[in-house]
């Protein structure tokens, strides 16, 4: 019984200032509404730009770095064994870039349950020839299946077939921008010069473009056949192997276990892009921070008012006390009142925040960096959704929580005397 009374008594408080509780709701509203629409925007923000890098990044990269041999003759001398030994100008190993025995890496590597697939890969560097005039650039043979169910390859493919590399002899996918420095179009041909001096003619049937600009001007994709005869080497003639996982987060682990078991260089997908990762985190601090921080504002907004109503209705107050309610009852009171603003105000935001979400979904983002995205990218996360209901909840509640300990020690005598 005591409890609808409280109630009842909340309401009637509400209804008498009913303009101030307005503000009060459209304050949390307010704040609700921007922290969602924020965190949906932001987050979205960066799963693109993750999408960007990431998509496109194996988990683990195996790869034969030609490096100075570690052991060089003089440490293997038992004269000198106990001596500090510092060598200048010591030259790179006489390697080649190949990795020996890939087709046996690559089959035990399927073997394994971690692994989700494998995608051999060969990197050169070329010269595009275009007329008497050498442009630098990198060939990318690929195995086109492998590539495109790893890292999506054909969502960055935006002229043309990618399956044309496939089906095609001597083709070549050109980087949008490369194409566009070399006037090359669909269907025509042009001379790539190996740095060993072979060249060969391959036929242009699509356009790449990875939203990098600095990276589509000298970047290409070819069969992986293609590149071996090319380069004049033997179908096993493998640079590269890219791996992707069931879980990314063993990749670490996992690229030091690979490395040392294949004798191969390695390097896991967080330690490529570490400084990604970094703003990404950054991004989304940021977010968190200014959204929580309209919240926080929207709380000090109920707690003025909340104070202002204790003092115009100390009367009111005194009265209650007198006729038997408790400082905890009065408490209550106040309590219940900034709740069902944060809790009416929580639910219209989380719906404004809703509809400004879908509404940013919709306006168009047209640009030739990012041939794939028609509209800003937006993240529809449940996760958003709930930390701003809870904090919502949260922030109200501590807005009334002080006020309402200055009204339950009122004193009723003292008030009522004083009128």
């Amino acid at each position: 019984m005591k409890t609808k009374l409280i109630i009842n008594i909340s309401r009637s408080l509400l209804l008498a200032r009913w303009k101030q509780t307005l503000v009060a709701a459209v304050g949390v509203t307010f704040s609700i509404t921007m922290f969602i629409g924020l965190l949906s925007f932001m987050s979205g923000l960066n799963d693109l730009l993750d999408g960007l890098i990431i998509n496109r990044t194996p988990h683990i990269r195996l790869y034969n770095e030609i490096q100075p041999s570690k052991n060089q003759p003089i440490d293997l001398s038992k004269k000198y064994k106990n001596h500090y030994n510092f060598i200048r100008s010591v030259k790179p190993k006489n390697e080649k870039l190949e990795i020996y025995n890939s087709a046996a890496i690559i089959k035990a590597l399927e073997k394994d349950d971690r692994v989700y697939g494998i995608a051999p890969k060969i990197t050169t560097q070329v010269f595009y020839n275009v007329g008497s005039i050498d442009l630098t650039g990198v060939i990318n043979g690929i195995d086109v299946e492998s590539e495109n169910k790893l890292f999506l390859f054909s969502d960055y493919v935006t002229e043309g077939n990618y399956i044309d590399l496939k089906n095609i002899p001597n083709s070549i996918i050109l980087g949008k921008a490369a194409a566009e420095k070399m006037l090359a179009n669909i269907g025509d041909v042009i001379q790539v010069t190996t740095a060993k001096g072979e060249r060969m003619q391959l036929k242009v049937v699509g356009y790449f473009q990875s939203g990098l600009q600095e990276i589509d001007k000298v970047q290409s994709y070819a069969s992986i056949n293609t590149t071996q005869k090319l380069l004049g080497e033997t179908s096993n003639y493998v640079t590269d192997i890219q791996i992707k996982l069931k879980d990314l987060l063993i990749a670490p682990q996992l690229a030091k276990e690979y490395q040392n078991l294949f004798d191969l260089e390695a390097i896991d997908i967080q330690t490529a892009n570490s400084q990604f990762e970094t703003g990404s985190f950054i991004r989304t601090l940021i977010s968190y921070a200014v959204g929580i921080t309209l919240l926080i504002v929207a709380g000090f907004g109920i707690y003025n008012i909340l104070n202002m109503m204790i003092y115009d209705k100390m009367d009111s107050i005194a009265i209650l006390k007198a006729t038997g309610f408790s400082g905890k009852d009065v408490n209550a009171i106040f309590i219940t009142i900034a709740s069902s603003i944060g809790v009416f105000g929580g639910i219209m935001g989380l719906m404004f925040g809703l509809g400004l979400s879908a509404l940013i979904d919709q306006v168009p983002f047209n640009t030739e960096a990012l041939p794939t995205i028609t509209t800003y990218p937006i993240n529809y996360n449940i996760k958003f959704y709930i930390i701003g209901g809870v904090f919502s909840i949260i922030t109200t509640y501590f807005a009334g929580y002080f006020p309402s300990r200055k009204a339950s020690k009122i004193d009723p005598v003292v008030i009522i005397r004083g009128k």
